[in-house]
């Protein structure tokens, strides 16, 4: 009977022990989803990584997103609204910024910077928790507390279209790309103020920081060529040549590769840091433009404007894992992951 009994137990009890053990488990690992802002129909799509597919799409309700960045805890994600024109040029001047629940997958705020100012980029400071983003046409960053979505400052960039924005790893300074100055503007953070411009090129587009921060990477726009500058002495400390003009650009994790986007050759240049030299291209669809590294550093995404997808590459061989189906006009990517909430 006691073996009976045993036995009816494991068989009764063990799978609903089991069951609540997986569920445990699963509430543990983080949720995460790769953002992607659709220029075209003015969303926000949303990519599940291990299905390497756009499974929702969330409207902003205005005219136009270009970026997105998502909070450090994975709830919300931060989409400022530029307008109907591409940088310089006319066009609707934005003046908010919207904010997205991605678990009801709604626009649940909204951050007004009281009249036009194209607000565009979208950084998370990553000692302060602070958001700051580019206002162009104040020629500022604006920095705000994103518990209460008030803005707590400025910091003057001292150039017109100030488009882009890097942080350094420890927080302290910041770096625009300004478009039709071709200069990059080098701010204090924590004083707000502008330390220097450094002088590039006729023309430059996007701004990325190497993983220890002592470099900093911007496409000139006129040459085939990316600027490296040397984030201790403030100038241009070499160049990279590229097959045609880059565009985005982000390392790796490892500090070991920085991968460009280059539209005009469709395609994505892969740069050996340690010989500051073309390593890899890899064939991507049309006009590629940023470039997003997941944290892991085992996936590289680039989204491809005018071909609707982002093309995930893999970092181990530097292959086209997938082409992932986003909305028009795929620009700016975010990364968003966030753990499991419990009852």
């Amino acid at each position: 009977m006691r073996f009976l009994y045993a036995f009816l137990s494991s068989i009764l009890i063990w799978p609903l022990i089991s069951g609540l053990m997986q569920s445990a488990n699963d509430k543990s690992k983080p949720q995460e989803f790769l953002l992607v802002a659709n220029k075209g129909d003015q969303t926000l799509g949303l990519v599940e990584p291990n299905a390497m597919a756009q499974t929702a799409t969330v409207p902003e309700g205005a005219i136009t997103g270009h970026e997105v960045v998502a909070s450090p805890d994975g709830r919300f994600a931060y989409v400022p609204i530029y307008g109907n024109s591409g940088v310089g040029q006319p066009g609707t001047d934005g003046r908010n910024m919207v904010v997205i629940d991605l678990a009801s997958r709604k626009v649940v705020d909204n951050v007004d910077f009281g009249k036009g100012v194209r607000p565009h980029c979208a950084v998370f400071g990553p000692k302060d928790g602070l958001l700051y983003v580019t206002t162009e046409l104040e020629q500022t960053v604006s920095v705000i507390d994103p518990r209460t979505l008030k803005t707590v400052g400025t910091v003057p960039t001292g150039q017109r279209e100030s488009h882009m924005l890097a942080i350094s790893p420890d927080g302290r300074r910041g770096y625009t790309a300004n478009v039709g100055p071709g200069t990059v503007s080098v701010l204090d953070l924590q004083a707000r103020k502008l330390i220097t411009k450094i002088s590039v090129a006729p023309k430059i587009q996007r701004i990325a920081v190497s993983v220890d921060g002592r470099l900093a990477f911007t496409a000139d726009q006129t040459m085939p060529q990316i600027a490296v500058i040397d984030t201790t002495t403030n100038g241009v400390k070499t160049w990279i040549p590229l097959s045609a003009p880059g565009y985005g650009s982000a390392p790796t994790p490892d500090g070991r590769w920085l991968i460009v986007a280059v539209p005009a050759a469709n395609q994505v240049a892969v740069v050996d840091l340690a010989t500051m030299k073309v390593g890899h291209t890899i064939n991507v669809p049309d006009a590629p433009q940023e470039v997003l590294v997941r944290p892991d550093g085992r996936v590289a995404y680039v989204s491809c404007d005018a071909s609707h997808k982002v093309a995930a590459i893999r970092t181990s061989d530097w292959a086209v894992d997938r082409l992932i189906e986003a909305g028009p006009g795929a620009d700016g990517l975010g990364w968003a992951s966030r753990k499991w909430s419990t009852p």
